[in-house]
């Protein structure tokens, strides 16, 4: 009797104890689901919107460690927003997806693509709870979403010159002229393949650095290699180089190669995974006791990354690297399989190699073969540093360096630098159409007499058609005008003026904006509404939510740290 009373009380007391203790599953659905994440959606986009357009305002945000860091940048707000409500958490992550996409594709328009993502998901809501099928919905805003693509592509003009560069690098860095005319004159140097980076200045200026050959950051392997005391730095005029992709540490069969360069007048300076060891100490007695021009310096990158880094300098160079895998052996190395340039300039922290005498043909072999890595691979590290390899072997890199008083001055202007040089990117790769979202809003005409199968995708065109509007109303809400109004009177005008014509909310006037330099890249366009119709159309078909209980924490126990009992004794 006891046994089964036992087991009884284990079955309806102790399990349920424990699965109490693991969290769960919380469960919402239908209209009260949606509107949970509608409620993050909101609170995300509100703080997300504030930025939009030359008279956006900025965001101040808590960092874990440093000054708080006041921003414009639409994906950085996104990026620091979460919520303790587990609902409005989701709606809210889901968003700032669409936020990091757009950022990741085009670089730049992640606030317009927040707002949009929110002008969909809004209205979807209501159309589903007004009866609408929502997998109907979907297609209609598929459809609509794809022809506003191609309209936009087609209404491209393309980037070719320096003043058009100026002008999307002026708009996109919030009519920053200064920032503008740095990356067209950067953009100028380098070339569309070239890289430009962006890096904290150590004035109150900003500066731009052009760095033409190849640089690498690795520097001499000792201070005994110096050529100039006072600057110092080791630089050669018409110097061999050789590579090799293992560690050098035996003198034997090297000492050869130092001699017949030295009898034959040329510097030479040793590209190696390492030198150390005898090898070393062969090169540093001679360049000290002897005076030969010579230096040492390891190969940039790690593993496969320095092999092609290698290649690419032999191959820039016309040199050959030295490889146990190929079977080559350094005591074997003549001087016609060595590389050549006019000029090499080595300092303690990077090398700069000049005028490679490598056979051209070969080079742009070279330039084709990266070209096609780059479009084959999906990794976004492998990519970049393809896109780096690229830049030293065509054009060369630049440098643009933000000056401040402060860094919190410093680091808002880095983004606006940063979002800049994206939007122009990607304006010289599809070309631009009209900015200050005027070209979704004048697209959203084209979707009035769309064909579609039925009344719910009919509703599916309609809300692309309002939510496309949503950016142009929200850039002229913050420079403190009636957005909807202005907007209403622009569509009533489309058909009187040209397609080029509307208001700048900059300078409260309605002009040419072609002729202002109000220019958004079709990429950035085109890549904010795909991924925010993406995202928003299927939150619109979520049914059900799922989310973990929180823990509850255990009670303190009373009286005490468990184990402590009463002091014996005291009466």
């Amino acid at each position: 009797m006891f046994r089964n009373l036992t087991r009884k009380l284990t079955r309806t007391h102790l399990r349920p104890q424990i699965r109490a203790a693991s969290g769960g599953k919380d469960i919402r659905f239908g209209a009260n689901a949606r509107q949970s994440m509608l409620a993050g959606v909101n609170k995300i986009a509100d703080a997300v919107q504030v930025t939009l357009g030359p008279k956006g305002r900025n965001v101040a945000i808590e960092q874990s460690y440093g000054p708080p860091k006041i921003t414009k940048d639409g994906v950085t707000v996104a990026k620091n927003i979460e919520f303790q409500d587990s609902w409005e958490n989701i709606g809210a992550q889901l968003v700032r997806s669409v936020a990091s996409k757009t950022n990741d594709t085009a670089g730049d328009g992640t606030t317009t693509a927040t707002v949009l993502a929110r002008a969909i998901f809004s209205e979807g809501c209501k159309a589903v709870a007004a009866g609408i099928n929502p997998m109907e919905l979907k297609k209609g805003i598929d459809a609509a979403v794809t022809l506003v693509m191609n309209h936009l592509k087609s209404s491209a003009e393309p980037v070719v010159d320096k003043d058009s560069i100026l002008k999307v690098g002026t708009i996109s860095a919030n009519n920053e002229k200064s920032i503008g005319k740095m990356i067209a004159d950067a953009m100028e140097k380098v070339g569309a393949e070239g890289v430009i980076s962006v890096q904290d200045g150590k004035s109150f200026t900003d500066s731009l650095e052009v760095v033409e050959g190849m640089k690498f950051d690795r520097g001499f392997i000792s201070p005994f290699f110096v050529t100039n005391a006072r600057k110092q730095i080791a630089e050669f005029e018409k110097p061999v180089l050789l590579f090799c992709d293992k560690k050098i540490s035996a003198a034997q069969g090297f000492i050869r190669l130092i001699e017949e360069c030295h009898q034959a007048g040329y510097p030479l300076v040793v590209i190696a995974e390492d030198v150390e060891g005898e090898a070393l100490q062969t090169m540093i007695v001679n360049r000290l006791r002897l005076g030969l021009k010579i230096c040492a310096v390891k190969a940039p990158g790690f593993g496969d990354n320095r092999k092609n880094n290698l290649k690419d300098m032999a191959i820039l160079t016309g040199g050959t690297v030295i490889s146990e895998e190929a079977g080559m052996k350094l005591e074997d190395i003549t001087l016609g399989e060595l590389g050549k340039c006019g000029k090499i300039t080595i300092t303690k922290d990077d090398t700069v190699i000049l005028d490679g005498s490598g056979d051209q043909k070969n080079v742009e072999d070279r330039i084709l073969q990266i070209r096609e890595q780059i479009t084959q691979t999906d990794s976004t590290y492998e990519r970049e540093k393809l896109e780096e390899r690229l830049a030293k072997l065509t054009g060369g890199v630049a440098v643009i360096k933000v000056g401040g008083g402060s860094e919190v001055e410093v680091n808002e202007k880095k983004d606006r630098v940063t979002d800049a040089l994206n939007a122009t990117k990607a304006a010289v790769e599809e070309g631009v159409v009209i900015g200050g979202g005027l070209a979704l809003l004048y697209a959203s005409n084209i979707l009035n007499d769309v064909q579609v199968e039925n009344n719910d995708q009919r509703m599916g065109v309609q809300i692309v058609q309002r939510a496309i509007q949503i950016p142009a109303s929200a850039i002229i809400q913050n420079s403190g005008k009636e957005g909807m109004v202005l907007v209403g009177k622009m569509l009533d005008k489309l058909g009187e003026t040209s397609n080029r014509c509307g208001y700048d909310a900059a300078t409260d006037q309605w002009c040419d904006m072609f002729e202002h330099g109000i220019l958004d890249p079709v990429k950035v366009c085109r890549t904010a509404l795909m991924d925010a119709a993406s995202v928003a159309s299927m939150m619109t078909t979520t049914e059900a939510i799922i989310t973990d209980i929180p823990k509850a924490d255990p009670p303190m126990p009373a009286g005490g740290a468990p184990g402590m009992g009463g002091m014996g004794g005291m009466g």
